[in-house]
């Protein structure tokens, strides 16, 4: 078979799948012309990824509740909230790691409450939620009030937005252990990819052909080298990066290897027929919340370490970014679609986004509106896109 025309039934056929890749290198493109290369400068491409941060983790935790057919509009008031009371800790003498401690279990605690008003009480989620982002709101407004911005002075909270790992050999070029950890990946990437075309080909079932299969993972490799050879010419791997890479890691396999996620996913894709095979649907909607509680935690200690302290504002509009992740990273809105790994991608094209129109100065209005418009057109690509498979 001619190669474009395997390339283009393959590209057709796949087209939840591959459809975020192309619109993130589309506008990767857009941004690097449109900036004569400071997009793709090596400072620029690192501070994208600690951008990233805090909407790739929420975004992995709203990929589950939107798997699971509900949403939730209270992350964004809520990681601001916890980001200031982190703050708020810190500065009453609090250290560093009690205070992440307390940070994460409110946040669990949180989760869980949301999660007993929607699987317990049987409020909707919209509702639910978006009365928690307004008592969250108020609460960062109320907390932040006397100061207007809690400074935060210490160094080790700090370390985790702004630091980057420490390198085996210092090397005032390059960045060896950020090179070792990209060659490391490519080869486990390789590894797997192999591994699962054997499974397929083991029980039959349908495969790239030979010459795609090696063209996707020669691909792929080059833009995990790429990435990380980037990074390592400048500062390495920063923290608030490898946070995220490490909790992406684990829901992946969570949700990929484990009865767990296999239940989260059934109850997605039929919440009546997972009851009925003996599911514990109420357990599971908890669970979704609270680990959406987690991960809110976690995003307001990344933001509010990145800035060095908590503002009234912080948070503002998190929700937003975070379900647009999912819905680029592919999640559906019927639910039981959707991967947590594809919300990276998600993530990293909204941080993309307003990085690059950051570059350009683009004012903040139009940036709202934008991100909007992007919301709108993922929504109604996922709307397409499963009508065709279905």
């Amino acid at each position: 078979m001619n190669f474009f025309k395997e390339l283009g039934i393959l590209l057709k056929k796949n087209v939840r799948e591959y459809g975020m890749y192309i619109a993130l290198g589309i506008i990767m493109l857009i941004f690097t012309v449109l900036t004569d290369g400071l997009f793709f400068s090596s400072r620029n491409i690192s501070n994208l990824f600690n951008q990233m941060g805090y909407i790739a983790v929420l975004a992995v935790g709203m990929t589950l509740v939107i798997v699971i057919r509900h949403i939730d509009l209270s992350v964004g008031s809520m990681a601001g909230f916890l980001g200031a009371l982190a703050a708020g800790l810190l500065r009453s003498g609090i250290p560093t790691f009690p205070t992440i401690l307390i940070v994460v279990a409110l946040g669990i605690v949180f989760g869980l409450l949301n999660g007993v008003l929607v699987a317990n009480i049987g409020l909707p989620s919209f509702v639910a939620t978006l009365a928690g982002m307004l008592i969250f709101r108020g609460a960062v407004l109320l907390y932040t009030q006397g100061t207007g911005t809690i400074i935060v002075m210490d160094e080790k909270f700090n370390e985790i937005g702004n630091g980057y790992i420490p390198d085996i050999i210092k090397s005032e070029n390059i960045h060896l252990l950020t090179l070792l950890i990209g060659i490391l990946v490519i080869f486990f990437y390789i590894l797997s990819e192999i591994r699962k075309r054997n499974n397929k080909l083991q029980y039959n079932f349908e495969v790239l052909s030979l010459r795609m299969f090696t063209l996707k993972l020669i691909f792929i490799s080059a833009i995990i080298f790429y990435v990380f050879w980037t990074l390592a010419n400048y500062n390495g791997l920063s923290w608030t990066f490898v946070i995220t890479l490490i909790i992406t890691f684990a829901y992946h396999i969570m949700t990929t290897k484990t009865a767990l996620g296999r239940h989260i996913y059934a109850v997605g894709g039929n919440p009546e027929a997972a009851k009925l095979s003996g599911i514990d649907v109420k357990k599971i909607t908890l669970f979704v919340f609270a680990s959406m509680g987690f991960l809110t935690a976690v995003s307001g200690i990344l933001y509010t370490s990145r800035l060095q302290s908590a503002t009234p504002d912080a948070g503002n509009l998190f929700e937003l970014d975070a379900i647009a992740a999912a819905y680029v990273g592919g999640v559906s809105a019927a639910g039981g679609v959707g991967k947590v790994a594809n919300s990276l991608i998600g993530a990293l094209f909204m941080a993309s986004l307003i990085n690059g129109m950051n570059l350009m100065g683009v004012g903040i209005s139009l940036q709202y509106i934008i991100r909007g418009a992007v919301l709108i057109v993922a929504v109604i690509f996922d709307i397409k896109t499963r009508s065709k498979v279905n």
